[in-house]
């Protein structure tokens, strides 16, 4: 097993899709990036604890790989937009992927370079090398699935998850 962490605006979002892909054996919405340990939701939404909302996933890279995931993230929000993904903003919303080793790096700054052409405004996805990454709140998890009925996850997060399953079906669980 392997271990992903990206932030890109609302976990919710971020964690429901990642749940969703063959090979991924866990996708935890939590915060991370910031100096305090432990920051509870409502610490990190004031915008000051220095953290983002963020997703850790573990995965077998003999499913599923790096690119794919990184893939995802970039379908997933605007890399374009800083601290901030439609209605969501502050510094939480960052947009940030965390490596874990030199071939995460590498790979990130690959698809950075690669997808740098591919939209009208700069990317302004951060890279940065991993730090402790606190899990959310017990409520937090797997928020979508529980929630989805909720106007939030109906108007955010279902219109993203179906436009997810839609592009990267072939990496879904069966």
């Amino acid at each position: 097993m392997k271990t992903a962490t990206f932030a890109g605006g609302c976990f919710w979002c971020i964690e429901s899709a990642y749940n969703r892909l063959a090979g991924v054996h866990g996708a935890v919405s939590g915060y991370t990036g910031g100096p305090g340990a432990n920051p509870s939701y409502k610490e990190v939404c004031g915008g000051r604890s220095g953290h983002v909302e963020a997703v850790q996933i573990r995965y077998d890279p003999a499913q599923i790989d790096y690119d794919t995931l990184l893939r995802a993230f970039f379908a997933l929000h605007d890399p374009t937009t800083l601290n901030r993904q439609g209605n969501d903003v502050g510094p939480q919303y960052a947009s940030v992927l965390y490596y874990h080793d030199e071939e995460q790096r590498q790979a990130a700054e690959r698809m950075l370079a690669e997808l740098a052409g591919n939209y009208p405004d700069p990317i302004v996805t951060r890279l940065e090398a991993a730090v402790p990454f606190y899990p959310a709140e017990d409520y937090h998890q797997q928020y979508f699935d529980q929630h989805g009925h909720e106007p939030y996850c109906q108007m955010v997060v279902a219109p993203k998850l179906a436009k997810f399953q839609q592009y990267f079906s072939v990496y879904l669980k069966k």
